[in-house]
């Protein structure tokens, strides 16, 4: 059998290697292009400026400024009461009564013993002016005169002390109706008219408590003693505001003003006690009742404002990304002052845009898209969504 030539050889080899260089060629694809980094979307607010009022911030209890136990001042059978639980009264309003009769005995009594001393007197005073023309020309003896003088001097003691028991008789008499001493509230009754009342019994017929005006007495550092001397000699009452919280939500109870810093610093705490009054007449405030106080410190005018989310925290200090084209800037900021609403911030100016929302994933230079929708949460290096 004849072999193929050399040359037939080589040319089938040249054409198996083109056909697989065309097939590698066929099955290659391009190398991808480089991706641009992805836009994060944030949210931003501007930096505005206004006058912020600072505040300190504590727990206060509600005070009655005049709260009175009723009691009875004398013995007697309680036979009224005037007033119902829980009703109203003016200072002077009668609230209740006690039997008189045994007191209104008596204060007859000391007036017929005046009564009888001032006869007596009387009789005593003629006697001794007619012993006295006697007297000067011996007609009665000078120790006739000298007691007849001493018996005058005392029927004239006597009838003072006629006139005593009927003033104390007529005190007793007035304790026997009671009157409000102050306006108020009268709260639950403890005795019922006919039980034997005493001035001595430890439990008192009911109270009367003062509603409005009312204070709230709360305490602050002894750093602050400073300030607050300052606040009580300004022109105008430092307000002071009062809420309760109650389901997470905090509602405005009252607008006061601060009356009175203590005599005392505690030394156990550290803190001084401090007053407010506040007007009350829908009665929010009630005695007893535990609120949060805002005693409004100073006014700081024209200071740059951002919300509290705008301010980050890092290693070297606080700061904000600031909005510059589509990239953001990493600026460091002194926080001058901060509560549950606002920060006042020192490093920015008012009208530039920080990130509000997002930050999480940002770094200095970071592409960002402003949008109005909270930020997708940052994905980890797992892929699982950061909490």
């Amino acid at each position: 059998m004849r072999r193929p030539s050399r040359s037939v050889t080589l040319a089938a080899l040249a054409l198996l290697i083109l056909v697989a260089l065309g097939v590698w060629f066929s099955q290659r694809q391009p190398a991808p292009a480089p991706r641009a980094q992805a836009a994060i979307p944030v949210r931003v607010v501007s930096v505005t400026q206004q006058d912020v009022p600072r505040y300190a911030s504590a727990i206060g209890s509600v005070l009655s400024l005049h709260s009175v136990e009723i009691r009875a001042q004398v013995e007697g059978v309680l036979t009224q009461v005037l007033v119902k639980e829980g009703q109203w009264v003016k200072e002077g309003d009668l609230l209740a009564t006690l039997d008189d009769r045994s007191i209104r005995a008596s204060l007859d009594q000391a007036r017929a013993q005046l009564g009888q001393s001032l006869a007596q007197i009387q009789v005593a005073g003629v006697d001794l002016k007619r012993y006295r023309l006697l007297s000067t020309d011996d007609g009665v003896s000078k120790q006739t005169l000298d007691q007849q003088q001493a018996l005058v001097n005392q029927l004239q003691a006597t009838v003072k002390g006629n006139q005593a028991a009927i003033a104390n008789a007529e005190v007793q008499l007035s304790y026997t109706q009671i009157h409000s001493p102050v306006t108020g509230r009268v709260g639950i009754r403890n005795v019922d008219p006919g039980n034997l009342v005493r001035s001595s019994d430890t439990q008192g017929l009911f109270s009367v408590t003062q509603i409005d005006p009312i204070a709230v007495e709360f305490a602050l550092p002894q750093q602050m003693l400073p300030t607050l001397q300052s606040l009580l000699k300004a022109p105008s009452p430092a307000l002071v505001q009062a809420y309760m919280d109650a389901d997470g939500e905090r509602s405005l109870l009252g607008e006061g003003h601060l009356a009175l810093i203590d005599n005392q610093i505690s030394a156990t705490t550290g803190t001084v006690r401090v007053k407010a009054e506040f007007d009350n007449k829908d009665g929010r405030l009630w005695p007893g009742q535990l609120v949060t106080v805002r005693l409004r410190t100073a006014m700081q005018e024209n200071a740059l404002v951002v919300p509290p989310p705008v301010v980050q925290r890092g290693v070297d200090g606080h700061f904000v990304y600031r909005l510059d084209g589509d990239k953001v800037t990493s600026v460091p900021v002194n926080v001058l002052y901060q509560d549950s609403g606002l920060n006042v911030i020192a490093g920015v100016k008012a009208g530039e845009r920080l990130v509000l929302d997002g930050q999480s994933r940002l770094k200095p230079g970071s592409r960002v898209e402003v949008t109005t929708d909270a930020p997708a949460p940052a994905e980890m290096a797992d892929g699982r969504s950061q909490p």
